[in-house]
């Protein structure tokens, strides 16, 4: 039997992820495109996957909405830096918390934090995730994917269980799954595996929640210019043609991703449960 120390060690020195936004070029647009409304006034978000990519850019949308906001994020600290700060001169609050989200005591411990700290929990973003590319399923060794699944769904459970003693009544969550979920990848069966199972535990759960005044909803991006893709989560080789089979021809930003998630997460939202948004570029659509 496998020990389950080997089981919990993130893959981060295998693959470098999730890697610095601050060393990527070009640079993802995370800046949000207009002025805010005060959608989330009020409220306090927990976001994973915060310090760069779709959770820095989600950070700077609800911070500009009226949000104070927790950074979660694995050990990227230049980056949490920076998503703080850009929270900060939105006028809102911001702590950064670093660990595994694979780990279900730091979930717990995440969440006191940001209870303790900002003075509740109104919104869950469970964005963070990691990607492996490998060609053959024989290729898929038992670590990593008993990694990727470690992170990307027993993760997005672990921070839910933790964070569900605080939703009340108007709450939301809001699951990060991915157009994988829907049209497959060749090169990266376990994670639209993951991303599956996303889409299954967010339907249930919001079934789950429903008569609590508990939103769950989802999102399933397309092919987005992140970190994650050039430090590990596509082949070297993959990289210049990243994005260009979409219907529009190119890889999504970002801030074009953020806004699916504000939807979600605030009253424009009061009749949504169970659902998923697709900012795809129209891939899902075009399959």
């Amino acid at each position: 039997m496998q020990d389950e120390s080997d089981v919990m060690e993130p893959m981060v020195h295998q693959d470098q992820e999730p890697g610095h936004e601050s060393r990527l070029e070009p640079k993802p647009d995370w800046e949000p495109r207009y002025k805010g409304s005060d959608r989330l006034k009020g409220k306090v978000a927990l976001i994973t996957g915060a310090d760069s990519g779709i959770g820095r850019a989600v950070a700077a949308l609800f911070a500009r909405e009226g949000a104070d906001i927790a950074i979660v994020y694995l050990c990227e600290h230049d980056d949490a830096h920076k998503t703080k700060q850009i929270v900060e001169q939105e006028g809102r609050r911001a702590i950064a918390i670093a660990g595994d989200i694979g780990d279900k005591k730091f979930c717990e411990q995440a969440v006191k934090q940001t209870v303790d700290q900002l003075g509740r929990l109104d919104i869950l973003v469970n964005n963070a995730g990691e990607q492996h590319p490998d060609k053959k399923v024989t290729e898929v060794d038992e670590h990593q994917l008993r990694r990727t699944f470690q992170t990307n769904i027993f993760g997005m459970f672990f921070m839910t269980q933790a964070a569900r003693p605080h939703l009340g009544k108007g709450a939301a969550i809001v699951n990060c799954t991915s157009e994988t979920a829907y049209k497959g990848s060749p090169d990266l069966l376990d994670y639209s595996s993951t991303k599956g199972a996303i889409v299954g535990f967010t339907r249930a759960l919001a079934k789950n929640l429903v008569k609590d005044g508990i939103r769950v909803n989802g999102v399933a991006p397309g092919p987005i210019w992140t970190p994650l893709n050039p430090s590990g989560g596509q082949p070297k080789e993959d990289l210049p043609k990243f994005g260009k089979d979409t219907p529009m021809g190119r890889p999504g930003q970002p801030n074009e991703v953020a806004p699916s998630f504000l939807f979600l997460a605030c009253d424009d939202a009061s009749y949504m449960t169970g659902q998923v948004l697709h900012p795809d570029g129209g891939s899902t659509t075009s399959s």
